[in-house]
């Protein structure tokens, strides 16, 4: 169970940002969620990130018993809701699902990778990718213990 928290990661990182934003003229944007393509953009995206992971020896040993079609279903319902969607995510915080795990510096970083390259791989603008990514940097403070 601890080592599905740490894919949690990236996704709890998205609930920090809003949904729905409004451009200069007032006008409600697109939120977060349509701009990266829907619950079927999302999903695909989790398919490709947790691949990556699983293939990066760098970090797979925090997933080996994880179930991971459990873990891709939440991953991608924290990042539907956090992004504007239909979905509910009733999962734990960042800092109860990473408490006592020992992830350091260098394991947050190789995820962070696994997720560009996921994202780079099914094209997701620089503009969204960028959101995704800046929401990164706060949460690492709940999830790294080990410098």
């Amino acid at each position: 169970m601890k080592q599905q928290g740490f894919m949690g990661i990236v996704v709890m990182s998205v609930v920090l940002m809003v949904g729905q934003g409004h451009a200069a003229d007032g006008v409600a944007a697109k939120s977060l969620y349509d701009r990266l393509g829907g619950k079927g953009a999302i999903t695909a995206v989790v398919e490709t990130f947790v691949g990556n992971v699983g293939g990066d020896k760098r970090i797979n040993g925090f997933f080996g018993s994880t179930d991971l079609t459990k873990l891709k279903m939440h991953l991608v319902n924290q990042i539907c809701e956090a992004s504007g969607g239909p979905c509910k995510y009733t999962g734990r915080t960042m800092k109860q699902t990473h408490a006592g795990m020992g992830v350091h510096d260098a394991a947050f970083g190789a995820l962070v990778e696994d997720l560009v390259a996921a994202l780079d791989h099914h094209k997701v603008g620089k503009t969204e990718k960028d959101e995704l990514l800046g929401v990164l940097g706060p949460m690492k403070s709940d999830i790294v213990e080990k410098k």
